[in-house]
């Protein structure tokens, strides 16, 4: 017969097991698959040219050299907010102070816009870099997501393509970042060949690093270019091109170096229905890279 205090016993376990899993983190409630995540091709012969950090005012440059050339490349958009520092001055306007180190450029810009439909509609693939460059394993399970969404979202509203990779700022991630990641239906796609522009490395240094792996011959190259440098763009990008084709290569997007696709969905993109502000007024304290429309 069951006494009261054998009732309560039973009931323990239950109690406090109902107790832990409703402190923990929502996230942790409904655990999901973590993304995968790629550091070279899987199709042999491939060569995938990547360039972070856009958009930027050489993208469209960038975009029409590849063209030219007969080769795809694949694009990891972030964007930029602008903070003035107490000893900016007039003279160091220009040069400014960057919040968020690695970012050039706002993603809703018109002209920056332009570029990328115009890259998309040429067959280049469009990628998440996320919305800001932070580093994604400080932060929490909600600012992941702010991080991811915002850059989704202007992917697009540009494109009308919502992106199905991701590359984390600096490469870095830990189990929450590919939790997010995974939530979101992204793949995450990092790089085994850098080209260290992105380290101010030289263009004979990124030259030889091209000869370098050219001469190893590896199955196949997913590399590293960022689209914000000068010299990467008009100097080693046409070397780099000519090294690879002359070694038998075939040039194509991350996604078809994976045979993974690039995108979760393609649809019309959004229209501009909201006035922009002048690009002067972005470098006002407090100003963020303005969007257009309500949130999705």
């Amino acid at each position: 017969m069951l006494t009261l205090k054998s009732i309560l016993s039973l009931l323990a376990p239950i109690v406090c097991l109902a107790t832990v899993v409703s402190a923990l983190p929502a996230h942790q409630l409904d655990k999901r698959a973590k993304a995968q995540v790629f550091r070279s091709c899987t199709v042999p012969n491939t060569v995938a040219l990547t360039f972070d950090d856009g958009p930027y005012s050489f993208g469209n440059d960038l975009v029409n050299m590849l063209n030219a050339a007969g080769v795809k490349g694949t694009f990891f958009l972030s964007t930029f907010y602008h903070s003035l520092s107490a000893s900016t001055t007039a003279d160091t306007l220009v040069r400014s102070d960057w919040v968020d180190g690695n970012n050039w450029a706002c993603i809703y810009n018109e002209d920056m816009s332009r570029n990328i439909k115009h890259a998309f509609d040429t067959g280049h693939q469009i990628a998440s870099h996320t919305w800001s460059h932070k580093d994604l394993r400080t932060l929490s399970w909600d600012q992941l997501h702010d991080e991811m969404w915002r850059v989704e979202q202007a992917i697009q509203r540009i494109t009308g393509a919502m992106p199905a990779f991701v590359r984390p700022p600096f490469g870095d991630y830990n189990d929450l970042v590919l939790e997010a990641a995974g939530a979101r239906g992204q793949t995450i796609a990092n790089w085994d060949f850098d080209s260290e522009d992105g380290k101010s490395a030289t263009v004979a240094r990124q030259k030889g690093l091209y000869d370098a792996v050219v001469a190893a011959h590896p199955s196949s190259i997913l590399s590293l270019q960022h689209e914000v440098h000068q010299t990467s763009v008009y100097e080693v990008l046409p070397y780099a091109i000519e090294k690879l084709k002359g070694a038998g290569y075939r040039f194509v997007t991350v996604s078809e170096c994976l045979n993974i696709r690039p995108y979760q969905t393609i649809g019309a993109p959004a229209p501009r229905d909201v006035s922009f502000l002048p690009s002067f007024l972005l470098y006002l304290p407090g100003v963020r890279c303005q969007v257009w429309g309500p949130k999705i």
